[in-house]
Order: C-alpha cells, then sequence, then structure tokens
C-alpha cells in the first residue's frame, strides 16, 4: 500500500489483506480435510504484518560488498507440524483448523469495523463535518 493510505487507515488495511489471504488457506486446509497426502498450510500473521508494515527487517549496509545480516526468513506458506499424525499422510487436524479459523475470522471482522469506522471518519472531514 502507499505510505498515504497506510498513514489514513493504519496498520488495519494491510492486517484485512493478510486475514483474507489466511482464511484462504485455512479454508482450503478445511476443504482437503480428507484428502489422503494433503499437507495443511499456514502463515505467522504477525510475522507476515510486520514484513508488510516495516519492510524486510534486512540489517542495513554501508557498501555493497558488507553481508547482511538480522533478515527476516522466507513468509510463503509453509507447511503445519500435526499434533495428531494419519496414515494417510494427511496432516489436517479438524479441531485446529475450525479454532484457527474461527479466530481469525473474528479478527477480520474487527479489521474491517475499524477501517468501515476510520473511512467514516474520513469522509465526515472531507465533507465538512457533515
Amino acid at each position: 500500500m502507499t505510505t498515504g493510505i497506510r498513514e489514513g487507515l493504519g496498520v488495519h488495511a494491510e492486517a484485512l489483506v493478510l486475514r483474507n489471504a489466511r482464511n484462504s488457506l485455512l479454508t482450503s486446509n478445511i476443504a482437503n480435510a480428507a484428502t489422503p497426502g494433503y499437507k495443511a498450510r499456514d502463515f505467522d500473521f504477525e510475522q507476515q504484518l510486520a514484513m508488510q508494515t516495516h519492510g524486510s527487517g534486512a540489517m542495513k549496509t554501508s557498501h555493497d560488498r558488507h553481508l547482511g545480516i538480522g533478515s527476516v526468513a522466507d513468509t510463503s506458506p509453509g507447511y503445519r507440524v500435526p499434533v495428531v499424525p494419519s496414515l494417510d499422510g494427511n496432516t489436517v487436524d479438524m479441531a485446529v483448523e475450525q479454532m484457527e479459523f474461527a479466530e481469525n475470522s473474528v479478527r477480520y471482522q474487527s479489521s474491517l469495523e475499524f477501517l468501515n469506522r476510520r473511512v467514516g471518519g474520513l469522509m465526515r472531514v472531507i465533507n465538512g463535518g457533515e
């Protein structure tokens, strides 16, 4: 997102996009609960949000030949470690997936509500306080 929009809407705009992406992953996990060999996927929401709002987190260097250290690891969705391994190789644990989906959905709704209020406030300012 551009800096102007980020300043106007805060971190909730990025959070909403990430929550939506996470809901898609969790929904896919739930839909494939009976698929043999399916590997449940997820990502670390806080790490992704930090990447979106603060950049890569890599240490700055003063010369091209200096080695950068402290960069954030790859943040693409990873595979969930199964709590109870299944015989068919499926790693979806329905209780975990449903809990994660419910929590993520509530947080998505909260971010959406915050953004709606923020946009309403900005519209009042633009319209002269009507």
